[in-house]
């Protein structure tokens, strides 16, 4: 699974990947942060009414469906080979993924990331919740796949990472032969220019998760 990454780059890295209106203030106000947590907000790109946003979402699913969000399951992550059967995600699987920019995720006593420390996508999934009253919120995800030979030796899952050039067809709403182009994206990932290092480095000027 993903339970804990990071995003430190600065926001001038992140703008030319970025596409569509950003969320008011976030310019202003953006910061790195070392260490984000189910729960927390954090950024999102997205399609929405078929033009590009840059969002906020909590981390944690809550299906629209659902009634009262009070108590609700709210996964934190979606298991890529069921997604599409699965009640809580094949709605948004369809018509609602997403784009997470992260550059560092932690598993098990680890930081995962790229060897030239640049950014890069989470694949994930968003929900959109409104309430009887009016009451709004919007929720994510991040998918997961099985563990590359990076991975393996510390965990069983690892995320969804989309490459870059694919974010077009990634937030695209597809139909069913649609949706099949999609299906390499979620195979496990080359390990090529990436580095698993433990937390306890000195080098690491991370929290531990």
């Amino acid at each position: 699974m993903c339970g804990r990454y990071s995003l430190t780059s600065r926001l001038d890295a992140l703008l030319p990947r970025l596409r569509g209106p950003l969320p008011e203030g976030l310019e202003r106000h953006y910061a790195p942060r070392p260490l984000i947590r189910p729960g927390e907000p954090l950024l999102l790109q997205r399609l929405e009414q078929g033009r590009p946003r840059v969002d906020l979402a909590l981390w944690g699913l809550l299906p629209g469906w659902v009634r009262e969000p009070r108590g609700a399951a709210r996964p934190i992550n979606a298991r890529s080979e069921t997604v599409a059967e699965k009640p809580s995600f094949r709605g948004a699987w369809r018509h609602r993924r997403c784009l997470i920019p992260a550059d560092a995720f932690f598993e098990k006593g680890f930081c995962i990331a790229r060897q030239d420390g640049a950014p890069f996508w989470l694949g994930g999934l968003w929900e959109r919740w409104l309430g009887p009253s009016g009451e709004q919120l919007d929720s994510c995800c991040v998918l997961t796949t099985r563990p590359n030979v990076l991975i393996a030796p510390i965990h069983g899952r690892m995320p969804v990472v989309i490459p870059e050039g694919a974010e077009a067809l990634w937030l695209e709403a597809a139909d069913g032969a649609g949706r099949q182009r999609l299906l390499p994206l979620l195979q496990p990932w080359d390990p090529t220019g990436w580095q698993r290092l433990p937390l306890d480095q000195p080098q690491l000027a991370l929290p531990m998760p």
